[in-house]
Parts: structure tokens; sequence; C-alpha cells
């Protein structure tokens, strides 16, 4: 897990990622807003967001490589607070598709860590 500490408050960090995410030509899937949700039954908590990010020309290498692997993906991007702290942590592609075996699979993950490289780093060294 490759988590990172930034200055910007959670929300600031989402829309950063979020920029980040388009600049590197990458779909967001789903943004899941876990303190929102928390919000609508009552419950104050820290933030706790999840931005799934994925694209469907990837998602069809996945499944040619290894169908299996089709089940983690979209890949995600969790931010949240801890400590009065905002931690941004990401499993890099090649950590997560590394136990399915497949030499194919992993060329298409050794693409996808640079781009999710290139994404993270639109929180870091604020």
């Amino acid at each position: 897990m490759k988590t990172m500490t930034t200055t910007l408050s959670a929300d600031a960090a989402v829309d950063a990622l979020k920029g980040g995410i388009e600049a590197a030509g990458m779909r967001l899937v789903s943004h899941i807003n876990g303190q929102a949700n928390a919000k609508l039954i009552g419950k104050d908590v820290p933030a706790d967001q999840i931005l799934e990010v994925f694209r469907p020309d990837f998602a069809i290498r996945v499944w040619e490589a290894c169908k299996p692997a089709g089940h983690d993906i979209p890949l995600r991007i969790h931010v949240y607070e801890e400590g009065g702290e905002t931690k941004v942590a990401c499993r890099l592609p090649s950590t997560v598709f590394e136990p399915y075996g497949s030499p194919a699979l992993m060329e298409v993950a050794k693409e996808l860590d640079a781009i999710f490289e290139t994404i993270l780093s639109s929180v870091a060294g604020d």
C-alpha cells in the first residue's frame, strides 16, 4: 500500500486527484464519500472517501490477460483523515495484480503503475 500525507484538506485532495485522473487520461468510475454517507444517518466521522479509477481499454486488456483479475478493477484511491492529517492511500496496480501470476497482466500493471503514480503526484509536494 502506498500511503502519503498531504497538507491539503480531504476535499481539496479529492479535487486535486480528480484533476490528476482527468489529466492522466483515466476515468473516475465512482466517488464514494463515506463521510457524507455517515452524515445521512446522523453520524459525524472524519473524512473518508474512495475514488474508483479505470478506463475501458485497460479493462479489456486486463480481461484478455487474466479474466479473474477483472474482480480487482476499477482500482481505488482512498482519501481519509487520521490523527488530524489527510492521507491518500492506493495499492498500486502491480501490487493488486501480482497474486494472479500472469506475465501479460503484469505488463498492463506496469503501465498502470506509472499512470497511478502521476495521479498520486497531484497531491504531493504541496
